[in-house]
């Protein structure tokens, strides 16, 4: 890298933000004008919003040349969104936030001054949670979840919040995954990554548009793209069901033999079919997750459409 200050692009998603828009285009003013070197860039992406989310950073857009404003043909998903405006940057060095303010804008600074260590990626790993304690668990059973089925090492507590070099957004925009889990594909790109502990802020307004359907879906893209233990699973659990049927037809034909009597248990046995009747359920249903998957991907649609691009 040159001797020069580094170009730095924040790439941010948006999905019917318009109470917290002029906020967020404040704070990250305040802390773009502390950084050295520039022009830095602030690229905005309108995913399918609403309400006048995209109305207004349009007209931010076109009042300052370093605001792009984009929007796309509907709402393509938070991953998606985001992928679109690391698309879009054009900076040395490129943050990734959400824009309802629970990633702080004055944490910027402290990624670069780590990215300066000689870090290619500095993701932010949250301390401090403000969400129910209910949501608050089943984030952090998730994540230790992802970590014991995974072959690969996803930071534990660390979002889409993060710093990324030239060389990372290159390598994240030539993967074509059409089901994006992009803290984790940022784990296996590789490069030199580490972390900072932050406290992650209560949403400066409005609701989270992550329903629990949502959420779910982005827990199994996280474990489905980055593990097949659930497969090694389901036919280590087939193999062990094999053997105990095996087992208890060598001790019938013991008894009927030699006490010539035959096993007795007309509940067990119902309960036995139940119980494998809904493992073999589950795990046909977790094989078609994966199916699924295969048939998104042979497709290969675009992970979404631009409806408009601002930019002065």
């Amino acid at each position: 890298m040159s001797t020069q200050s580094p170009r730095v692009s924040i790439a941010i998603p948006l999905y019917n933000e318009e109470q917290g828009v002029s906020e967020l285009l404040r704070r990250i003013r305040a802390v773009v004008e502390q950084l050295p070197g520039g022009p830095h860039e602030l690229v905005l992406v309108d995913d399918g919003s609403s309400d006048r989310t995209f109305e207004l950073i349009a007209a931010a857009a076109t009042q300052e040349s370093t605001i792009v404003a984009i929007s796309l043909s509907r709402n393509f998903g938070h991953q998606s969104a985001l992928s679109a405006a690391l698309d879009n940057v054009t900076g040395d060095l490129v943050i990734v936030m959400d824009g309802d303010l629970q990633d702080c804008p004055e944490v910027i600074p402290e990624l670069i001054a780590k990215h300066n260590q000689g870090y290619d990626v500095v993701y932010a790993q949250r301390l401090v949670r403000r969400e129910g304690w209910i949501l608050r668990s089943c984030y952090f059973w998730f994540y230790r979840l992802q970590s014991v089925l995974s072959n690969l090492r996803v930071p534990l507590d660390a979002g889409d919040f993060a710093l990324l070099s030239r060389c990372v957004v290159d390598e994240l925009r030539h993967l074509p995954e059409h089901h994006r889990y992009l803290r984790g594909l940022r784990a296996w790109v590789g490069f030199r990554q580490t972390g900072i502990k932050v406290e992650r802020s209560e949403r400066f307004a409005g609701e989270s548009k992550y329903t629990l359907r949502r959420l779910l879906g982005l827990a199994l893209d996280g474990i489905f793209a980055f593990s097949v233990v659930p497969l090694r699973v389901a036919m280590i659990l087939g193999l062990l069901t094999t053997l105990l049927s095996l087992l208890f037809a060598v001790y019938s034909l013991y008894v009927k033999i030699f006490s010539h009597r035959s096993p007795e248990g007309f509940t067990a046995l119902i309960l036995v079919i139940v119980f494998v009747s809904g493992v073999q359920l589950l795990f046909l249903g977790m094989i078609g997750e994966y199916l699924g998957r295969v048939y998104e991907e042979a497709k290969g649609r675009p992970h979404y459409i631009i409806a408009k691009k601002i930019r002065r």
